[in-house]
């Protein structure tokens, strides 16, 4: 049994390796500024994508999805718009994904990958350029 760290990183290596399989480049893995982190930050097809993870035991009471509560969506989207800035990567079209994984009883894991799970709001993460189509 691992305990909930392990198990975060298993379940994000474990999503990483699945993202790898689609053809996406993993750009950053636990980008962090400050208090904000985004887990994953790939791109594919010219858009940056940037990937909450949630892994849970598939005993567990809580489901993954769970923790995306508005105010995660809010931290994500101010994340995102750090991530952009510092990266001068504002005009590249750009969206959130979700990836719930599932650790079984044998240790094995299972993935749902919810793409477009929430939009981007720039006026949520603290404004930027309102053209954006995203």
């Amino acid at each position: 049994v691992m305990d909930t760290l392990a198990l975060g990183k298993a379940g994000e290596d474990f999503a990483a390796r699945h993202l790898k399989k689609l053809g996406w480049r993993i750009l950053e893995r636990n980008w962090r500024h400050g208090h904000l982190e985004l887990d994953i930050i790939g791109a594919h097809k010219g858009v940056i994508i940037f990937v909450e993870v949630k892994t849970r035991a598939e005993d567990g009471l809580a489901r993954p999805d769970e923790a995306l509560t508005p105010v995660k969506r809010q931290r994500l989207c101010r994340a995102a718009s750090q991530y952009l800035s510092a990266t001068g990567n504002w005009d590249r079209p750009c969206r959130f994904d979700f990836i719930s994984v599932r650790q079984a009883a044998d240790n094995t894991f299972s993935l749902e990958h919810f793409p477009h799970a929430f939009d981007f709001s720039p006026a949520v993460a603290g404004g930027h350029a309102s053209w954006q189509p995203w």
